[in-house]
């Protein structure tokens, strides 16, 4: 048979290679496995679970010590990974363009690395921090079908051998056969973290909606916002359209109170004024970026997402800002999230904005009542009496619930009948109506009957379209002792003031010379509670705590002179004196001491913080009168012994102490008290020194334990401190210390006095502290 000749001009194909049995069977084997990898996740929904089953099954077909699967975020431009730590899923991430991951998942190339070391593009940081020696690496691209990069895998250390091409080549098989399922397990958590998102979003803007006060709201806004966006702090700024300024009452991260800006001014102004959003991935590179408010605080602002607020007619009403998201720069989702959001919770912010502004006239109107001293008392259009102030129940000496929810024509019955008279001629005409100098009968027969001069005013209340909504009737109490009687009461005792009254004293307000004991006290820290509560907290709690101290006050007969902000200061023996006037002022601060701890303990059971204060004692002789203009005239006090009680007061805290009195107090006292002499001081202003002794009758055994055997102990280690003697001052000193470890004046002897001396070794040293602060 002749043999078929070659066409001229074609090549021959060479013999393909044998491949042997061995080879076969391994490649029977990697496509048994590659199906494995297919089957495996294509049964499993979580991506979590997908990525953890490709690490195991990679790590082991590879032979190496460890591997990683890395996906690509491409909102955030980061490779991500995770992995089970205990009943946790950890998550780690890393820029997509960083280390060998992030070179593989760039260039879309495989890499094998023999020595990681040796290579520029290893991060060795991750290996320093957790003790792991990486040796070699095989990284490999995860791609697509459409032949789209969306990831990388890398296996690190092969226990036997290097990394081969046989090696790359199976990784990218077995990535390539996983990648439909990662790729529907990543849609899949997508939808459901959108789903999640959406009734978070839902249930968030619903709580924030529900709540009318609008300090609240804001803070609630501000909160949610942050949490969102995960960002570091947040502030929601409201246009005050009276002053052209945007304010805030909450600040996330340290707390500002209120805050006031012109709305036209930084990054909220030009978003306030542009109606535009302003998303800032660095705020410093950012020329209307202030940096003056970091450089107050300390804070340092990276990123900024600031989106306006408009009400449902398209009014701008102010703007939300965010600061610093962790991770990175605010995204164009979270521009969206934000907008929405501000969008949703808009309507709701008016409202609370609304309420406010009717609650603070609400509440500006009952103060300005309650602080009248005439009777105000309303009715409805039925007569019935609706509202009466504080001064109005005095005049009337009714308790709130005998007058409110009556009737007025019953509660003003005969022989008061004539003022339902003039309410029945105002109700008619619709016209004020004035009547001076009439008499009003108060009281009943069981308390006593009055019969009071009065001034009565009866004025219309009408709505604005004139509807007639009742009436106000308002009393002035023209009793000249009524008027010297309330005068009198605002300093004293009302007792004392009858008893004055009574026994026709009251020139005495004209000016005396006398002597008298002076108290001084002042609140301990009052700045931080001022910021701690604010301007309405911090005067409902002076209210609370002056109404106590000032109680103990007048029990012990003592006169209230003024309130000097947070401090009090009072006196004994004026305008009438006592023959225990001292006794009376120590006891009174002993009260207060006791009333303040029982005070604390209720603040305490309702979670709020606790108060302290100090107090200076002196008696001496005083110049007490009423002083001051034609125009305004006090009742007060004045001169050294004065002067001298209030840096007593002031001494309190350097001498850790709550009660201090002077040697001239000390000498007049009949009591006994139980008082330990603590100094002899040279106060500022004065040249001679003056004994001050501390008051502790109003610690117990567990705020003072064995005050007896400090008190015999610290006595002693005065008398060495006096003498120059340091080190037996000392010794006395540190016995006082084991009978009461947490008194803290012996302290400051052995500390900052009898060391401090000892050093110092004055040769004059004559037993004074000079002070040199008031």
């Amino acid at each position: 048979m002749a043999k078929k000749e070659t066409p001229t001009g074609a090549k021959r194909r060479p013999k393909p290679k044998a491949v042997t049995a061995k080879q076969i069977a391994k490649r029977l084997e990697q496509t048994e496995m590659l199906l494995e990898v297919s089957r495996k996740v294509a049964a499993i929904e979580s991506l979590d679970e997908v990525l953890e089953t490709l690490v195991k099954m990679t790590t082991w077909e590879m032979g190496a010590e460890r591997g990683t699967l890395f996906l690509n975020d491409p909102q955030t431009g980061e490779l991500y990974s995770r992995f089970a730590q205990g009943n946790f899923q950890r998550e780690i991430r890393i820029l997509n363009t960083s280390g060998i991951a992030g070179a593989v998942f760039s260039s879309g190339e495989s890499i094998i690395i023999h020595d990681a070391y040796s290579d520029s593009r290893f991060n060795r940081n991750v290996d320093e921090q957790t003790g792991f020696k990486t040796k070699n690496i095989l990284c490999v691209p995860v791609i697509t079908a459409r032949g789209d990069v969306i990831g990388s895998a890398q296996v690190l250390n092969k226990k036997k051998g290097r990394f081969t091409q046989d090696d790359q080549h199976l990784l990218e098989e077995m990535t390539a056969q996983a990648t439909v399922a990662l790729q529907s397990t990543q849609y899949v958590e997508r939808m459901q973290k959108t789903r999640e998102q959406e009734m978070q979003f839902l249930d968030v803007v619903s709580d924030v909606t529900s709540e009318i006060d609008l300090g609240a709201m804001l803070q609630k806004v501000m909160q949610e916002a942050t949490n969102m966006l995960k960002a570091d702090r947040s502030t929601l700024f409201l246009n005050d359209d009276k002053t052209n300024e945007l304010f805030s009452r909450v600040a996330m991260g340290d707390s500002l109170g209120e805050i006031r800006l012109p709305n036209h001014l930084g990054i909220a102004g030009a978003v306030f004024t542009s109606g535009k959003t302003i998303n800032i991935p660095y705020a410093y590179a950012d020329l209307r970026f202030n940096p003056a408010f970091d450089k107050q605080t300390g804070y340092f602002t990276r990123s900024i997402l600031c989106v306006p607020i408009t009400n449902k007619e398209g009014k701008m009403i102010g703007v939300t800002q965010v600061l610093n998201k962790r991770g990175g720069p605010f995204t164009d989702e979270d521009e969206q999230r934000l907008k929405a959001f501000t969008a949703q919770v808009a309507i709701g912010l008016e409202n609370a904005k609304l309420f406010d502004d009717v609650q603070n006239i609400k509440n500006y109107n009952e103060s300005m009542l309650e602080s009248m001293t005439n009777g105000v008392i309303t009715t409805d259009e039925d007569g019935k009496i609706i509202t009466c102030n504080r001064a109005g129940l005095r005049i009337l000496k009714v308790r709130g619930e005998e007058i409110l929810d009556q009737n007025a024509e019953e509660f003003f019955s005969a022989p008061n009948d004539w003022i339902i008279d003039r309410v029945r001629k105002v109700d008619e005409t619709g016209e004020s109506d004035i009547f001076m100098d009439a008499e009003m009968v108060v009281g009943n027969e069981e308390d006593g009957i009055d019969t009071m001069s009065i001034n009565l005013t009866v004025l219309p209340l009408l709505s604005e379209d004139e509807k007639k909504l009742g009436v106000l009737l308002m009393i002035e109490d023209i009793s000249s002792e009524k008027r010297m009687k309330s005068t009198m009461s605002r300093y004293m005792d009302p007792a004392l003031a009858d008893q004055m009254m009574a026994g026709g004293e009251t020139d005495m307000m004209g000016g005396q010379d006398t002597t008298a004991t002076v108290l001084f006290s002042d609140v301990r820290s009052f700045t931080t509670i001022t910021e701690t509560l604010g301007a309405q907290g911090t005067v409902e709690l002076l209210n609370e705590y002056f109404e106590i101290m000032v109680d103990c006050i007048t029990s012990e007969g003592g006169m209230l002179d003024k309130f000097i902000g947070d401090a009090i200061m009072a006196a004994f023996g004026i305008p009438m004196s006592h023959e225990d006037d001292e006794d009376r002022g120590v006891r009174a601060a002993i009260a207060m001491m006791t009333r303040l701890y029982d005070y604390n303990q209720t603040r305490l059971e309702k979670g709020l913080m606790a108060i302290d204060h100090g107090m200076g004692l002196n008696t001496d002789k005083i110049v007490a009168g009423n002083i001051g203009s034609q125009k305004r005239m006090d009742y007060t006090m004045i001169g050294d012994g004065v002067n001298l009680a209030a840096r007593l007061e002031s001494a309190c805290k350097q001498y850790s102490a709550h009660i201090l009195i002077s040697e001239y107090t000390v000498a007049l006292l009949k009591g006994t008290y139980r008082t330990r002499y603590i100094d002899d001081v040279v106060v500022k202003g004065k040249t001679e020194p003056v004994g001050v002794y501390e008051v502790l009758d109003y610690h117990t055994e567990e705020s003072f334990p064995n005050l007896m055997d400090n008190v015999n102990y610290f006595n002693e280690g005065r008398k060495h401190y006096r003498e120059g003697n340091w080190d037996k001052a000392i010794k006395s000193f540190q016995e006082a210390l084991k009978a009461n470890p947490s008194d803290k004046l012996t302290n400051t002897y052995i500390e900052d006095r009898c060391k401090f001396l000892k050093k110092k070794n004055p040769k004059d040293w004559k037993g004074v502290w000079v002070m040199t602060s008031k």
